[in-house]
């Protein structure tokens, strides 16, 4: 039996624009919805979330875990530049009301890669006054924040949004081939953090940190492989890891690894298992990006914020899953302080450029009838959480 720490948080993570639905205010809703668009198929209802998070909150807690990672979306709550909308604001708090009343810690992200069209309009994260924004929206957020909510994640990855920034390839958001991240960008979401992470800290107790994409970047045997692995990993991985420190906590989100020879990042050999995403089944990516969070941050506490696979075969998420967190045990009896795992995802969802034939859920999602099925994975995920141990 592998004990975990008492307190430990158990849960399933969700992102707004990939559940609620109707996201009519978002810059990815005008991208979908973009003639030529390379993305596959539009949002649209998504998994009707924003209506039905009762019933899966319910679903969550019933299971056995303890803990739901959702965002907030910046684009109902200021829709246009400037107008609150007070009825959003009150969503998100109903849904923060909801994981209590249901035995489940919120844990909320502010901006899970969507920004209001207004915000996109205006230069995106290359608008000079993008981390004011940002800090401002913050203050808008918190004061449904201020009862009952102990993690708030600033941004999510943002190591993949300033390297979508830099490209086009919106389709490969954790994989092989990145575009080169754009530095402005990378620099004014770190500005962004920091500005949220001072609102935040006014609110006693109230603990902050950004999420990292821990992509596991491994050097080959090769002449050269190693001085690539720098070049290639640190501006899209090292750094904001570095940036971490001091911190509240820092989150770590991970699914496979990627090999670096001495021209690059290689594609996934042949012979190995592939997920639906076609990254290489590796459970050990989240304790290797839990210890390279560790080190690099100078020792902020990690929560695993997003770890899964996207397949059709529920006993490989099982297996997957059951793997991985042996791997995250050993790194917390390194003493490394491991606060949570949060599975990703809670629901079969909108998997980006992908659409939803990716399927990370836990529970699977009918999406003309929303009917939700839990899968064998989420009451096996929920009888580790009642032990807190595997």
């Amino acid at each position: 039996m592998l004990t975990f720490p008492d307190g430990f948080l158990w849960g399933a993570a969700t992102a707004a624009h990939q559940v609620e639905g109707n996201n009519v205010n978002s810059n990815w809703w005008v991208l979908e919805h973009t003639p030529g668009t390379p993305i596959v198929e539009p949002s649209g209802d998504a998994a009707d979330h924003y209506h039905r998070y009762p019933e899966d909150l319910r679903l969550l807690a019933d299971a056995g875990l303890n803990s739901y990672r959702f965002s907030v979306e910046w684009a109902r709550i200021e829709p246009e530049r400037g107008f609150v909308s007070r009825a959003s604001l009150d969503h998100y708090r109903r849904m923060i009301d909801a994981c209590l009343d249901v035995g489940l810690e919120p844990v909320v992200t502010l901006m899970h890669f969507t920004v209001p069209r207004w915000m996109d309009a205006a230069g995106f994260w290359r608008n000079p006054e993008a981390p004011d924004l940002f800090a401002r929206y913050t203050e808008t957020v918190l004061p449904i924040l201020e009862d009952g909510v102990r993690y708030v994640c600033t941004i999510n990855e943002p190591n993949i949004a300033a390297m979508l920034a830099g490209g086009e390839d919106a389709a490969n958001l954790v994989a092989f081939g990145l575009p080169n991240p754009d530095l402005q960008v990378a620099d004014a979401l770190l500005a962004s953090h920091r500005r949220a992470r001072e609102v935040l800290s006014s609110v006693p107790g109230l603990q902050s940190g950004w999420t990292i994409a821990t992509q596991d970047f491994r050097a080959v045997d090769e002449p050269g492989a190693a001085e690539m692995l720098h070049e290639y990993g640190y501006p899209r991985d090292d750094w904001y890891l570095e940036q971490a420190e001091g911190d509240d906590f820092v989150g770590v989100q991970a699914y496979t690894r990627t090999f670096i020879g001495p021209e690059g990042p290689r594609p996934v050999a042949d012979d190995v298992e592939t997920t639906l995403t076609g990254w290489e089944f590796y459970p050990p990516a989240a304790a290797n990006g839990i210890r390279s969070a560790w080190q690099k941050s100078g020792h902020t506490p990690v929560m695993v914020t997003e770890n899964g696979i996207a397949t059709a075969d529920d006993s490989r998420r099982v297996a997957y899953t059951a793997e991985s967190l042996r791997a995250i045990h050993e790194t917390i009896e390194e003493g490394i302080d491991v606060r949570g795992y949060l599975h990703w995802s809670a629901l079969d969802n909108y998997e980006w450029a992908s659409g939803f034939r990716p399927t990370f859920g836990l529970v699977g999602v009918d999406l003309q009838t929303f009917e939700r099925t839990p899968k064998p994975s989420l009451g096996w995920l929920g009888a580790v959480a009642r032990r807190n141990a595997l």
